[in-house]
């Protein structure tokens, strides 16, 4: 089988107005999975703007503006287990880049629901430094990056 490809991704680190940001738990996987919003970059689809739209399909909002990102695309790969399964079988990992947002709406303004197939069934408000520590193991070094590069907005 020839080495598989990473998938083109966006994801959102996305801070409220008392520095912490929004991670949701996935509606897909029987384990407590936390994330940060991310999704699938279309051909030709300009990052910036996938972003605001993968905010709009998972959360249901994109009252948010971009205040910085990571120079860097982070990938990961795949555990081994994974490889063939996940991410429809066709990808080893995924290659992301990834975007600091400040969130210009109310909580009310986050809908989970309003997807006929939610990608998360919870979500909070958590530290940025203690995000590393509640997602899956496979995802811990990028979230240790975004950590390190926004750290900057998580202060009030």
């Amino acid at each position: 089988m020839p080495e598989l490809p990473y998938r083109r991704n966006v994801g959102a680190v996305l801070f409220n107005d008392q520095g912490r940001v929004l991670i949701a738990r996935r509606a897909d996987v029987a384990q407590d999975a936390w994330q940060l919003p991310q999704g699938g970059l279309d051909e030709g689809e300009d990052p910036r703007a996938a972003v605001l739209r993968e905010l709009r399909e998972e959360i249901g909002t994109d009252k948010a503006e971009i205040i910085g990102e990571v120079p860097e695309w982070l990938h990961y790969d795949l555990p081994a287990e994974l490889v063939g399964t996940a991410l429809g079988g066709r990808y080893r990992g995924q290659t992301q880049k990834w975007f600091a947002l400040r969130f210009r709406g109310a909580d009310s303004d986050i809908r989970l629901d309003l997807d006929p197939h939610p990608e998360f069934n919870a979500w909070r408000w958590e530290r940025l430094e203690e995000v590393p520590r509640v997602v899956i193991a496979f995802r811990r070094p990028i979230y240790e990056r975004l950590a390190e590069a926004f750290a900057p907005f998580a202060a009030t």
